[in-house]
Parts: C-alpha cells; structure tokens; sequence
C-alpha cells in the first residue's frame, strides 16, 4: 500500500498566540510544519518550545521579498497561514511606517512570492475586526464597511483588499478571516486582556497593588484564540476561497473583564484599578461585535469556550505561572 504523503503547511508568525495554536493544530492533523522566523539575536520560542522539535523553522522575513522566494521554493507548502504582522494597536502610533511595511505591504510580498512560486497552494491572510473601527453597522459582517481607526487597523485593511485582488486578478486560493479580539494564556503582557489577568495574579500573591488601566467602556468580541485557529484552517478546506467573520457574536466590555477576573481571584477590583490618561487610545474603537452566521453555516464553525471560560482560564494560569516562579 503506498504511503500517503502528509500535507505541508507555512505558517508566518509561529511563535506568536495564534500560530503557537494553530500549529499543535496542524500537526494533530497530520501535517508537516513548517514555521518562518526573522532572524534576530534573541529568539522567543516559549509559545512552541513543548512542540518545537515536531517543527520544521526556516528564516525568512516579510520585508525582504527574495527570502520569501527561497523559502516557498524550499518548502514548497500546500497551505500559507499568513499570521505574522506588527499585531499591538498602541504601537502601531509609535510606528506606523513599520506596521505599514509589515502588516500592508509584507501580505503583498507574500502573495507575489505565492503567485510566481507555488500558485496552486491556498493562503489564509489573518485580517482584524480592527478594520472596522469607528463601526458603521452592529454587528459586523462580511459586509460592513471598514473605518478603520488605527495605522494597524489600516494596515490589516490594505493587507485584506490585497488579497481579495490577488484572488481575483490571478485565481489564487487566498482567504481572509476577519477576527475579532480572540485571547488565551499565551496572549502577550501589553494587551490588556492579559495586562488584566496578570496584574489580577500579581495583586493576588501581593507582588502589586494596583492596576493601572485605560478606557474600561470599550466593548469588544473575545472569544478563545485556540477554538479560532479551527475557523482558519476550515476556511483552506473548503471548495472555493472566501472572506469570513469569526467571533462569538457576544461583546464584554473592559469593566466586564476586569469584574470577572478580579472575582476569579476572591479580589473586589474597584479597590485596586486605578484609570490612567496614559492607557486610552488617540482615537478609539469603542463597539466591535460579530456577525458569524456565515461561519456557522458555510464553516460549521462554532466557538466552544464561553467569556466566562476564557477569563477564568486566563487567570488560573497567569496565578499558576507565578506561584511556580517561587519555588
């Protein structure tokens, strides 16, 4: 009997949150993966160190377009996840060039090295409910117009339309999922769902007292980044690409989060967040909400983790990591 060949995906980004997930995904389906790294002189491995001798990294950098030729050509991927990008909206203000260069124009060098090398793999571009922004619908769908009110959120605008076009210009299988805010343990410190938990754990073990915090009336969708990376690879399954909103079709607010987190620890918030002009955003997005009926229908996707879920998770593992740092 012939040995069947396992599939070869490309994920861009895989040290972060959601590659970090979507890979345990991948190779629980049975696919080789590879993963694309920058070169730099302190490598962040932390997210798949308990996977990383399962993975295949490779250099290559989304603002050097020949990199990313050789690494297609050495690869030779049935699937692209493209996940990497400049993903802290506040920074994006700090450097919007940058973002623009990693997060706009790096999906183009992507495409380009997909059309010219591999064309017959499928892409999946990571696009934002940032895009959205100053909303102009509730919720959000496929539909809705983007306004969107950060560079970042710009950025993922451009990098969407982009791939769009090269779908229709050139008949690429390329896909966006447009998703909103989803969070897991494995969150960066600088975003505030995580900014919350772990100040929670710190106030809880007495490592700190207060929690310095920003707008607490923004609402957003959260949902679990590890039940999203589901959505993105049903979207390469399926028989012809398309555009998809993936979120809970549910909006907390920041205050919401902070009840439920303080709570999960025994601790009253009001009596340790401290609102600090410093946190809130030069121009903010206040209501993000998903429409997902057309995931629920074409996907047969449905979020498994509830708000309440996610924030008590997040929480336990943030006073777990603490609580093994002292012995």
């Amino acid at each position: 009997m012939r040995k069947q060949i396992a599939r070869k995906a490309l994920i861009t980004g895989i040290t972060g949150q959601d590659g970090s997930y979507l890979a345990e995904l991948l190779l629980a389906k049975g696919y080789k993966v590879y993963g694309m790294v920058r070169r730099s002189s302190t490598e962040a491995f932390e997210r798949i160190s308990h996977i990383k001798d399962r993975l295949h990294l490779r250099q290559a950098d989304l603002l050097d377009q020949l990199s990313l030729i050789e690494l297609l050509k050495e690869v030779r991927p049935d699937e692209i996840y493209n996940l990497a990008a400049m993903s802290f909206v506040p920074t994006s203000w700090i450097q919007p060039m940058l973002t623009g260069e990693f997060t706009a124009i790096g999906v183009t060098r992507m495409l380009e090295a997909m059309r010219h090398v591999c064309p017959g793999a499928r892409f999946y571009q990571a696009s934002s409910s940032e895009m959205f922004g100053k909303v102009r619908q509730t919720p959000q769908s496929e539909l809705t117009p983007f306004y969107p009110r950060s560079p970042y959120g710009a950025a993922k605008a451009y990098g969407h339309h982009i791939t769009v076009n090269y779908r229709e210009s050139y008949g690429l299988f390329a896909v966006s999922g447009i998703l909103f805010n989803h969070e897991s343990p494995r969150r960066g410190k600088e975003f505030v769902t995580r900014k919350i938990t772990d100040g929670v754990a710190r106030i809880k073990l007495g490592l700190a007292r207060t929690l310095p915090m920003g707008n607490l009336d923004s609402h957003r969708d959260w949902g679990f980044a590890g039940d999203y990376v589901n959505a993105m690879w049903l979207m390469l399954q399926q028989n012809r690409p398309d555009d998809f909103v993936v979120g809970t079709g549910t909006a907390h607010s920041v205050r919401e989060f902070l009840v439920h987190a303080f709570a999960r620890a025994d601790l009253n918030w009001k009596n340790h967040v401290v609102i600090d002009p410093a946190f809130f955003r030069p121009a903010e997005v206040d209501h993000l909400l998903a429409d997902n009926k057309k995931a629920r229908k074409v996907l047969k996707w449905t979020p498994d983790t509830s708000f309440k879920e996610l924030v008590n998770m997040m929480v336990d593992a943030d006073l777990a990591r603490y609580k093994n740092a002292r012995r």
